[in-house]
């Protein structure tokens, strides 16, 4: 059997679990939220694969990027990503991608942007099972009215997150 290479790793907004397959990252999910056993039931549906306590050279980079994200140094991520699922989970998860650093869409505006403007439901499903959260930013997504909504970190965490981006993109303009 394969091995997904793991480490924990706390951030300022609570505890992570990174994962790394075959050279790639394929997950960074919250360690306290009950979705971890949804997430990791994802992840093993497509890679066959146990989880390995190891530190690999795509999670210290994950880890040092991250750092720097909760410095406000950073953007963006370069990391090489694997994104497990469905195609319409990778065609949402890609498209999480592009969502802007400090900025906020709705469930519908994301339905829209795959191309399947009355799939608000799948897409939030496809969302909510995000194994490579906060890299993969699907804590910018919230409600049409404007409300904090699910989040596999808690809201707390959403909330900090989306406090992080708003603060530091004011600070750099």
């Amino acid at each position: 059997m394969k091995n997904i290479n793991v480490a924990r790793y706390e951030s300022a907004a609570g505890e992570l679990i990174l994962g790394e397959y075959e050279g790639k990252l394929c997950l960074c999910d919250w360690v306290a939220e009950g979705h971890r056993e949804a997430v990791d039931r994802h992840i093993k549906r497509y890679i066959c694969a146990e989880y390995h306590d190891c530190v690999t050279p795509v999670i210290e980079l994950t880890i040092r990027q991250l750092d720097e994200y909760f410095r406000g140094e950073r953007r963006t991520f370069d990391m090489p990503l694997m994104f497990v699922g469905t195609e319409f989970q990778q065609t949402v998860r890609t498209e999480l991608t592009r969502i802007p650093y400090g900025a906020t869409i709705s469930y519908a505006e994301l339905a829209r942007r795959v191309g399947n403007p009355k799939a608000v439901r799948a897409v939030a499903a496809a969302n909510a099972i995000n194994p490579v959260s906060i890299i993969v930013p699907c804590h910018r997504v919230i409600g049409s009215n404007g409300s904090m909504t699910g989040y596999g970190g808690g809201l707390t965490a959403k909330k900090f997150l989306l406090e992080l981006e708003t603060h530091t993109e004011k600070k750099v303009e």
